[in-house]
């Protein structure tokens, strides 16, 4: 409205484009003025007309009756010229009297004089060619003595074509006799000349008329112009409609005060809020019996933004600005608002904008992690102290586990959040289980699902029984008002969350339940979706750490030590392992499937479950990658073809990394491939830390790319790091920093434990939360003493057999073995003697000698043995039952040269252990011979 006001007092300038412009501007006849020099214009232009059809009408009355008076005049001189009658009478009369009629028409100024007998006939005429032809007009009254007057047409003429206005005159000879007629007169077109000369008067007078018409028009329009600021009438109509429309409607007082402080306009609402008379205008403001404060403000000529003065019990908040701010005498216009009502409810509108905002603050910062513990604290941290002055969260012990909520845990709720000054809540701390009583206002909470008020904490005896001694504490610290709050979300009660006020803040009113409620809807939300997450996530982890190794092997070869840290969001596939291989080898395993949640950790589990196949038939190491991938591809072509439900998490495989490692103690040779994933680290004895180059090649899911291998030599005590892409990458850092900060984490680790190393490196790169999952496994290399092997040729013969076996004895005495002697003997014999009979030379035995008796055969052929049931007619087929039954673990590898067949025994106390031993009747059973 004072926007309004000031274009009402402020004056337009002029339209642009000087003098001319306006001019073209006035006279436009979209304009007033333009419109009034129309209708001018087209009065004058009528006015013109008509003088000039006046002029021509009283000139033809003129023309016809001075033709009139010349024509009779013309014909009777004519007629009584001397020597008429003697020339009609004459022979020829026409020789005679032409010439002397043509001269006598040009002295007279008439268009023709005509001569002619009694009987019509013309003997003069301007034209001799029309002589002798009979003349047109009435001549009868001529012939009887008179003179006739009329307006006929006729022949040609000199003055040219047209009526013709003649006098027919008699010709009388001495005796009065009628000799001939005589006939003068003037055609009707020769009367113009005697109108046209006032013509250009007349069209003179109506320019000029035009002229001073378009003049005074202009100088009106510019009159109007700088007195309407150049408004057009429907912008002063309009503005005379919004003037009456804010003067009169508008629930705003409006004054208009002249430079001289005499008020030149009140609307109907100041009128009404200063009570002012009908009589106010003109007269001066301090004559309006206004309160002096007000009066003054009025009176004064300084400006006035939003105060507040009392007039009449109420409260008017005044806007005072001058009319014309540019000129030093101005007066003023002055706008009056009603405060009263807004005075009195401006305090609980305050309230309110402070709750929504409080609501929209608790929309944000409530929820923002998926911890149910956490998102309790953030409901309790958002409503002090612009809500409560204490607030307490319980929840639910299931909920806090991530359980599903049931009526039968309402009364054991657990204290998960405090904020505020704890010390004015001495009921119960952190992590204590509460057991509310029917009666509390808690419990009634529950049960009914809705807030429950105790305005005066004093007389809530249900809130006192609860423990007496603690609420009497409680009061005397100064609580004096609660407003308890069940937490239910999608129906389900979560707990409880209860806001306190202290002594200094105003008790809780019943709007502050409804508030309550809100907030906590909102947080009981995010509370129910972390506690979801929370159940989810653990039944995931749960799976996982089902699915990965539970505890070390027992092998001789490798010091190990891990660590898996899941994903905050969820967890993934990563997954590690440690396989015992025969001839005291050991493969680790580090892998990480695409992805997160069940499905990634179920792919895992079948991946790991392959990876344990595959190193039970001792493949080699590409081998086994191959056999990975063909896996992966075959998986997802079956997610592909529809085997997963619709909406089901984690549709199709995307691929999988691996990193297959293969250590043998006895060389000191680790054969490594990966496909996808980070390679390894190794740190040496001295603590220096190297990469060792092992080929890149793709990850799983691609198919058909062979998987390159590398040897490395570690030496004994080295460490070799093998970890997840989650360790080195991050939102905070990308690959290479990752690696730099690895390896300065395993600087100078030469004489940690595996278990340190872990230590450290996960102190070191563990971010501050957990997007994706970390693995990590470090092996310090043992190394198989040269005294603890044995091994020597056999020549492909059978007849050597007791030669190795003697020298299989004195091993195993130098070893201290002598009761393991015969049982080792039996399996060494029959395994040189299969060797021997159906492989190829060369054929090797060697023995290991560790936390196992480990006995080795090999032989260039590639044909492998098979475990079977010898028939009783059989003669052979029972070696390698006997084998199977005095080993712990028997089988066979193959290698680039052949084939080899192992078998180990347990070792307890230096002995061989008491393997389940078949009752001697059974293996002589074997035999086909029970007397044996």
């Amino acid at each position: 409205m004072e926007g309004y006001l000031r274009r009402l007092r402020t004056p337009r300038p002029p339209p642009a484009g000087g003098r001319r412009t306006r001019r073209l501007s006035g006279l436009s006849p979209r304009s007033a003025a333009g419109q009034v020099f129309l209708v001018q214009s087209v009065i004058v232009v009528l006015l013109v007309v008509a003088a000039v059809a006046s002029i021509m009408l009283q000139a033809a009355r003129d023309a016809l009756r001075q033709g009139r008076r010349e024509s009779v005049v013309a014909a009777q001189s004519f007629a009584s010229a001397p020597g008429v009658s003697l020339a009609l009478r004459s022979p020829d009369p026409t020789a005679v009297l032409q010439p002397r009629a043509e001269e006598a028409r040009k002295r007279a100024g008439v268009d023709f004089i005509v001569v002619m007998s009694t009987d019509g006939i013309r003997y003069t005429y301007p034209y001799p060619s029309e002589i002798g032809k009979k003349f047109v007009g009435a001549i009868e009254p001529a012939l009887e003595g008179r003179t006739v007057v009329e307006q006929a047409g006729g022949p040609p003429l000199p003055a040219g074509k047209g009526t013709a206005i003649q006098a027919v005159v008699p010709v009388t000879d001495a005796r009065g006799t009628v000799v001939g007629l005589v006939s003068a007169g003037i055609t009707v077109r020769n009367v113009s000349r005697l109108w046209m000369p006032q013509l250009p008067i007349v069209l003179g007078t109506g320019a000029t008329m035009l002229v001073l018409a378009a003049a005074g028009t202009t100088a009106v329009s510019r009159r109007l112009l700088r007195q309407t600021h150049g408004l057009a009438p429907t912008e002063l109509a309009r503005l005379y409609e919004h003037h009456q429309a804010v003067l009169h409607a508008v629930r705003e007082g409006v004054l208009i005060i002249g430079e001289d402080r005499r008020l030149l306009l009140a609307n109907d609402e100041a009128k009404r809020l200063l009570g002012l008379p009908a009589d106010t205008q003109g007269r001066h403001v301090r004559e309006l019996g206004l309160p002096e404060q007000m009066a003054r403000v009025l009176a004064s000529p300084e400006r006035v933004t939003d105060e507040v003065y009392l007039a009449n019990d109420r409260l008017l908040a005044v806007n005072k600005r001058p009319t014309f701010p540019e000129s030093d005498h101005a007066g003023s216009v002055v706008t009056l608002r009603d405060t009263t009502e807004l005075a009195v409810v401006s305090g609980r509108a305050e309230v309110a904008l402070g709750q929504l905002k409080l609501l929209y603050e608790a929309g944000m910062r409530i929820g923002t992690t998926l911890d149910v513990e956490r998102t309790a604290e953030e409901l309790a941290d958002v409503a002090v102290p612009r809500f409560a002055d204490v607030v307490a969260v319980d929840l639910l012990d299931s909920v806090v586990r991530g359980s599903e909520p049931t009526t039968e845990g309402w009364r054991h709720l657990r204290r998960t959040a405090i904020s505020g000054d704890q010390r004015m809540l001495p009921v119960y701390r952190l992590g204590e289980v509460i057991t509310f009583s029917p009666e509390t206002p808690q419990m009634l909470a529950l049960e009914q699902s809705r807030g429950v008020l105790e305005a005066d904490l004093r007389q809530a005896h249900g809130w006192q029984e609860q423990d007496p001694e603690r609420a009497r504490r409680a009061l005397e610290l100064g609580l004096h008002s609660l407003v308890t709050m069940p937490l239910r979300a999608r129906g389900v009660p979560l707990g409880l969350a209860h806001f306190y006020r202290r002594e200094g803040s105003p008790a809780f009113e019943p709007e502050d339940v409804a508030f309550a409620e809100e907030l906590g809807a909102r947080a009981a939300v995010a509370i129910d979706n972390a506690r979801r997450f929370t159940r989810e996530h653990a039944m995931a982890v749960t799976l996982q750490r089902s699915l990965l190794p539970r505890g070390q092997p027992e092998q001789d070869a490798l010091e190990v030590a891990w660590r898996y840290l899941p994903s905050e969001a969820g967890v993934g596939g990563d997954w590690f392992d440690v396989i015992p291989l025969p001839g005291g080898r050991v493969a680790l395993v580090m892998g990480d499937v695409v992805g997160h949640g069940l499905h990634a950790s179920a792919t895992m589990g079948r991946l790991r479950t392959a990876v344990h196949n595959f190193a039970t038939l001792d493949l080699p190491v590409d081998e086994v990658l191959g056999k990975l991938d063909d896996l992966v591809v075959r998986l997802d072509d079956e997610d592909d073809s529809g085997g997963t439900p619709d909406g089901q998490e984690g549709v199709g495989v995307t691929g999988a990394t691996c990193l297959y490692a293969i250590y043998d103690p006895v060389e000191g040779i680790c054969t490594m491939a990966r496909a996808g994933h980070p390679g390894p680290v190794v740190v040496n004895p001295d603590g220096t830390v190297v990469c060792p180059e092992v080929p890149a090649s793709p990850p799983f899911g691609l198919g058909g790319y062979p998987f390159e291998t590398a040897d490395v030599h570690l030496a004994e005590g080295s460490q070799l790091i093998l970890y997840t892409d989650g360790l080195v990458k991050n939102s905070a850092r990308d690959i290479d920093s990752g690696l730099d900060g690895l390896r300065r984490a395993l600087g100078g680790a030469g004489e940690r434990t595996p278990e340190e190393t872990c230590r450290a490196v996960i102190g070191a790169l563990k971010p501050a939360q957990l997007l994706d999952d970390i693995a990590l496994l470090a092996a310090r290399t043992r190394r198989v003493p040269s005294s603890s092997v044995a091994e020597w040729d056999v020549p492909s013969d059978t007849a050597v057999v007791p030669s190795v076996r003697a020298e299989c004895r004195t091993v195993l005495s130098g070893w201290g073995l002598e009761e393991t002697a015969f049982t080792t003997e039996l399996i060494l014999s029959e395994l040189v003697t299969n060797a021997i009979r159906y492989g190829s030379p060369p054929v090797k035995v060697r023995l290991l000698h560790g936390r196992c008796l480990i006995c080795e055969v090999s032989d260039g052929s590639s044909t492998s043995p098979r475990l079977r049931r010898a028939a009783t007619t059989d003669e052979g087929g029972r070696g390698l039952f006997l084998v199977a039954q005095f080993a712990q673990r028997w089988g066979t590898r193959y290698t680039s040269r052949g084939k080899v067949i192992w078998a180990e025994q347990i070792l307890h106390d230096g002995t061989s252990g008491p393997a389940d031993h078949t009752p001697i009747d059974v293996l002589l059973e074997q035999f086909g011979d029970p007397l044996m």
